[in-house]
């Protein structure tokens, strides 16, 4: 099959797109033809060797964990799909290989859910990771509640605008930062938006005076010591960008693979609830130019790969 695939750690200029390895599919996994994979910073992380204490690595690696697609096969103990089936998935594993960037993925089961009806292929597989991301931060590190007011660090991106909307779906108020080309945007999702630099404390002091009972950081470094001194009395911290979050008595976050909490939010969006922004669609040889407008760190909402070539008539396997 055809695919991106690196067989060193480097910059763009180490993805090669040709043939691929055919992937095997074992019995909790699932076979699925893509249609499209969302773009994430991790990806190129991934590729530049930053999570290699954390991941072992199999050359050549196929990148991409956000997927988009249709169900070819299920493996012999997976009941949950069927051929045919339209499914998103957060497909990481444990180690780094067997990506989303190609025309076929051996998904485990437990990282897939159904993909929204209303979505297109492209819009659903910017919802996974970066979904999965806002989701588990919110509701299950900082138990966000109705009334109160919530901090969302970078609110025009992949992660902070699903943030903003799930905060709202939550009944509580949201505060984005986000530069000024994106305060509209923001101010469309449901957000009141700050703008970023010099001066942030006192913006954000003057919507909240009391201090706000959340912030959800996906920056790190000086905006997150800021963000440390704005919350309310027994407000909560999370970070997903740096550890040292910890020290602040906050916690530091990594989106796991769950097929439950997927599964709640293809719900979410089927009811309106939370939209994908798709920003630019790339075509799957291009996948290299895609992750430098990623890397370039401005993006406002998704950069997606997309699987226009017909793949063979028969599926691998």
């Amino acid at each position: 099959m055809k695919g991106i695939s690196y067989r060193q750690y480097g910059g763009p200029e180490v993805l090669e797109y040709g043939e691929v390895r055919d992937p095997k599919v074992g019995p909790d996994q699932v076979l699925v033809k893509v249609r499209a994979a969302a773009v994430n910073p991790v990806d190129w992380k991934c590729r530049e060797g930053h999570l290699d204490t954390l991941l072992d690595t199999v050359f050549p690696v196929i990148p991409g964990w956000d997927v988009s697609g249709v169900v070819v096969r299920p493996g012999i103990a997976v009941t949950e799909f069927a051929a045919g089936d339209e499914v998103i998935g957060y497909c990481r594993e444990d180690f780094l290989s067997r990506g989303t960037f190609a025309e076929y993925v051996a998904a485990p089961v437990r990282t897939l859910a159904r993909k929204p009806r209303n979505l297109s292929f492209e819009e659903a597989a910017g919802l996974p990771l970066a979904g999965l991301t806002a989701y588990q931060v919110l509701v299950k590190a900082l138990e966000v509640e109705r009334g109160e007011t919530v901090l969302v660090h970078a609110a025009a991106g992949g992660v902070g605008s699903l943030a903003v909307q799930i905060v709202v779906h939550r009944g509580a108020r949201v505060i984005g930062t986000a530069s000024e080309r994106n305060h509209d945007h923001v101010r469309g999702l449901g957000g009141e938006p700050v703008a970023y630099g010099e001066g942030l404390a006192e913006r954000v002091r003057a919507l909240a005076p009391q201090g706000v009972d959340a912030v959800f950081d996906t920056v790190g470094g000086d905006t997150l010591r800021i963000s440390a001194h704005l919350l309310a009395p027994e407000g909560r911290l999370a970070s997903i960008a740096d550890p040292e979050v910890l020290s602040h008595g906050g916690r530091y976050c990594f989106a796991r693979p769950d097929a439950g909490d997927l599964g709640e939010l293809s719900r979410l969006a089927e009811q309106g609830a939370v939209r994908v922004h798709v920003q630019e669609t790339f075509p799957l040889e291009r996948a290299a130019d895609a992750q430098r407008l990623n890397q370039e760190g401005r993006t406002r909402g998704k950069i997606v790969v997309r699987i226009d070539r017909e793949s063979e008539e028969h599926p691998p396997g």
